[in-house]
């Protein structure tokens, strides 16, 4: 079963609707199916990180925080990178 849909219409640039259509073709799928592909991500990312940064500004309010170069020396113990 389709979920329930409407129409939009939106203004891009002929580059932006050229790369559109060259994925579209090279996937053999619709325009209409990037776009809405492209927007779906966006969304997500989009609510992702606004999650993110809700929590960030909750535990920072609450005192949870840690010091800078703290985090800075983790994430470089974690991927190996020297200081």
């Amino acid at each position: 079963m389709t979920k329930p849909s409407a129409p939009i219409t939106i203004r891009t640039s002929k580059q932006t609707v050229a790369e559109i259509d060259a994925i579209a073709t090279a996937t053999e799928r619709s325009r209409n199916f990037v776009v809405n592909q492209a927007l779906q991500q966006y969304l997500e990312t989009n609510a992702w990180q606004l999650t993110r940064i809700r929590e960030g500004i909750e535990a920072a309010r609450a005192g949870r925080v840690r010091p800078a170069r703290e985090v800075f020396e983790n994430i470089a113990s974690k991927h190996g990178w020297s200081e």
